[in-house]
């Protein structure tokens, strides 16, 4: 509100004095020795006054207000507060969310229908089959091979009897014992004997060499398996372990029609960038999503400043004014400074990020114009201050209205004692403690009303109007 609208609000109130109409009171004869009435600095702000004037109060408090620079800026989302969803094939989306709408983690987004899901899902269940394919031809060449290691035992049997047979022979036949033809016989079936078990021992590498095709099948099958389970896992937003759990008795990926997208945090939707039905193409975008607490600070500061600024410093980020939240709201943290400057406008970025595990109030949404306030290196210690807007000037005088301790329906006026400010906090050096009560917003109407009569005090009525007196 400017100063002249300020002004003519005054006006009309000096307008209200002169018609408000009062019966006069007869006047009292002074009795000898009687005193005047004391004057009094003292103003009635009774519950109806406050709420019709609109008066708040700011507490006085201790402040570094010599080594606080004040810097203007706004709040940014952090780069990890969005998420965007895109559609990973081409297909046709249908919407579950409204923007603006709050969602959790888990919460559905979006139903898509996709061809290229049923191609794969066709390829999964070639996979399966080769897979099943391959273990059954593994399983079945342990039989094979036992059954060939007992004919080849066999076989080895027959060899090493028919050797003995023809040892003892050809010895009987040294000594004459013996025919040749009993010999000639022994030795042809040791020979036969010999090929059958060489015929065994080619057949044993055959059966080898068919056992690592069939184990490398197997592999090669289950491979194809893990990388087809892979890409539909990414597809439809799953793991490849929900994928093979059962479902009516079949593998999850058999039983999925429409793909069902989920948010992966909590948040807020946003923009929605196309309508339910729409046939996108694939890497489209669908919406994006945004975690609003997911803030930081980030200030112009002036190259000047450079010698008292650093990184670590103590700040925090101060409610704008005007507003119902009060000047107790505030972001804290540490100063972080920009690596590089600008160089044409002389200034440097100052950012601050909300302390860790610290609440973000409501009000620090990306977007909001507030100010940074760091205490920077140098000297200085804690002062007595208020705000700056509780001062209000009557002609060269600096005005305040303290609420009375003793009384909260009365405001005190008391010239301020003031100090250094840093443009919203001013140092008062005197007349107030530590958590005393000044008048913030309204503080101009009380001035106006009060101003050339201190001493005469006055009253305001219910309407919000101010008369002389104590009636």
């Amino acid at each position: 509100m400017s100063r002249s609208i300020l002004y003519a609000l005054a006006v009309m109130l000096v307008a209200a004095l002169i018609g408000c109409e009062r019966t006069p009171e007869p006047e009292k004869p002074n009795a000898a020795g009687s005193e005047a009435a004391a004057p009094t600095n003292r103003v009635d702000i009774n519950a109806s006054v406050r709420q019709n004037l609109g008066i708040t109060f700011a507490k006085v408090e201790t402040r570094n207000v010599a080594r606080t620079l004040r810097v203007p800026g706004r709040f940014e989302l952090l780069p990890t507060a969005r998420r965007e969803y895109r559609l990973p094939t081409s297909g046709t989306v249908e919407l579950l969310v409204q923007q603006y709408q709050k969602v959790d983690a888990g919460t559905p987004l979006y139903r898509f229908d996709a061809p290229r899901w049923r191609e794969l899902q066709r390829e999964l269940t070639d996979a399966d089959a080769a897979v099943k394919l391959a273990q059954a031809g593994a399983d079945s060449i342990g039989p094979f091979m036992a059954a060939h290691e007992q004919h080849h035992t066999e076989i080895q049997k027959a060899v090493d009897l028919w050797t003995q047979r023809v040892t003892a022979l050809e010895d009987l036949q040294a000594g004459g014992g013996v025919r040749g033809e009993d010999v000639a016989q022994a030795r042809t079936s040791l020979a036969t004997a010999r090929v059958e078990l060489a015929e065994t021992l080619e057949k044993e590498a055959e059966l080898t060499a068919r056992q690592r095709e069939v184990t490398a099948q197997l592999g090669a099958a289950r491979s194809r398996l893990v990388i087809l389970l892979e890409a539909a896992a990414s597809l439809v937003g799953r793991s490849s372990t929900e994928l093979l759990e059962a479902d009516n008795g079949l593998p999850r990926w058999q039983t999925i029609g429409q793909i069902e997208v989920r948010a992966l945090s909590p948040g807020v939707i946003d923009s929605v960038h196309l309508t339910s039905g729409s046939s996108v193409d694939q890497n489209a975008s669908v919406l994006t999503t945004v975690q609003p607490n997911q803030v930081r600070f980030r200030a112009q500061g002036l190259q000047s400043d450079l010698g008292r600024l650093a990184d670590g410093l103590p700040a925090a980020v101060v409610a704008p004014q005007g507003g119902s939240w009060g000047e107790s709201a505030r972001v804290s943290g540490t100063l972080t400074l920009a690596p590089t400057a600008d160089p044409e406008r002389r200034t440097v970025e100052l950012i601050l990020a909300p302390a860790e595990g610290s609440l973000v109030p409501a009000w620090a949404k990306a977007g909001v114009s507030a100010f940074l306030e760091v205490i920077t290196s140098g000297k200085g210690g804690d002062e007595l201050a208020i705000p700056l807007k509780c001062v209000a000037r009557d002609g060269t005088a600096a005005i305040i209205f303290r609420r009375d301790p003793a009384d909260p329906n009365k405001a005190i006026r008391m010239e301020a004692d003031l100090g250094l400010d840093d443009g919203r906090w001013v140092v008062i050096k005197s007349g107030v403690a530590e958590g005393n009560e000044i008048v913030l917003d309204g503080v101009y109407q009380l001035m106006v009303a009060t101003s050339g009569s201190i001493t005469k005090g006055g009253h305001f009525h219910p309407d919000g109007t101010f008369h002389e007196g104590d009636e």
